[in-house]
């Protein structure tokens, strides 16, 4: 193909994929070099998600957590060494909560043998996340996610703490962290309905929610004090199901448990202080169909952001340490 048409090329599947910040990522990325990555991809994390929907809650919140920090390139995935001891995965945010890590491994190790050497780790989370969504909203989330992604060398704790906002952050606070990653106020509420999969500590949310004073149903605050003690502890803190109404389904709940003063986080309880962002809480919850087409549009976005598609990047041959 000629130079003009590859750039053609790559501007259409941008746009098809609906990101603006597609960096030289491309659909269907890998056809001439590894035709069958997805596909292996999505056998793998079937085999995972159907045994535990949970593992497919912690695939989706590792990409978040991903992005996030140095861009979409694979540094969470990054096991600590002598020579960097405390890398992202260690980070307060991350341990032990974070998820799905097995999942990745076997997925990379899967391509390995097929395709050794052309497929990044960094585009098998993003591959991941996207058909744990899909198989978890019952094929009702189709997210057309671009490859061309390459993998980080830098992971530390500090970052992770630096970049991944808070479960205690208001409305304003929200908007401005995803500002910093170049996504709007919409972007951010629609990706917070990821929290409508997974589980959380309860050290995560109760001095915020249930010991303090806050917005939260009376009923379901009484719930949350059976099953959290009043100071969790490292050896005493229980995990409660973000979504108590559909807990493994990838679905709109999320919104209406938000408008029901039903969820866990402060920062999830924030989006109705603003009108703007209280009214997109009301379209998701209450139109058919709304929250999965704007998540599959907002993923794409998210998933670009900060991506390494040339120098400081490479292809790890092992996800967990550089080459």
């Amino acid at each position: 193909m000629a130079a003009s048409g590859m750039k053609l090329a790559m501007a259409v599947a941008c746009a098809l994929a609906l990101a603006s910040a597609c960096h030289g990522l491309q659909l269907g990325y890998y056809k001439q070099s590894c035709p069958r990555v997805e596909a292996i991809v999505r056998d793998e994390v079937k085999k995972f998600v159907y045994k535990d929907a949970g593992i497919g809650a912690g695939l989706i919140r590792l990409v978040f957590h991903d992005c996030f920090v140095e861009g979409c390139d694979g540094s969470v995935l990054l096991d600590p060494t002598p020579a960097n001891p405390k890398p992202e995965k260690l980070s307060p945010p991350n341990f032990p909560s974070l998820r799905g890590f097995e999942v990745i491994d076997a997925a990379k190790d899967a391509v390995e043998k097929v395709c050794p050497g052309v497929v990044s780790c960094a585009d098998i989370v993003a591959f991941a996340a996207r058909d744990a969504a899909y198989f978890l909203s019952r094929f009702k989330v189709k997210i057309n996610v671009p490859g061309g992604r390459l993998d980080g060398r830098r992971s530390l704790d500090s970052d992770a703490l630096n970049n991944l906002p808070p479960p205690n952050f208001n409305v304003n606070q929200l908007i401005g962290a995803f500002a910093a990653k170049g996504l709007d106020a919409e972007d951010m509420v629609v990706l917070s309905g990821a929290h409508t999969v997974g589980r959380s500590h309860c050290s995560s949310f109760v001095s915020d929610r249930v010991a303090a004073p806050s917005d939260i149903n009376g009923g379901f605050a009484n719930f949350l004090k059976q099953r959290c003690p009043a100071n969790p502890t490292s050896s005493n803190d229980p995990t409660v199901n973000q979504d108590a109404v559909t807990p493994n389904a990838f679905d709109n709940q999320y919104y209406k448990n938000v408008e029901a003063h039903k969820v866990l986080f402060a920062s999830d309880a924030a989006l109705l202080t603003s009108p703007a962002t209280a009214k997109m809480v009301s379209d998701n919850a209450n139109i058919p169909g709304w929250w999965e087409d704007k998540f599959a549009k907002a993923f794409v976005k998210m998933a670009s952001v900060g991506v390494k598609t040339g120098y400081p990047g490479e292809i790890r041959r092992h996800c967990r340490v550089v080459n």
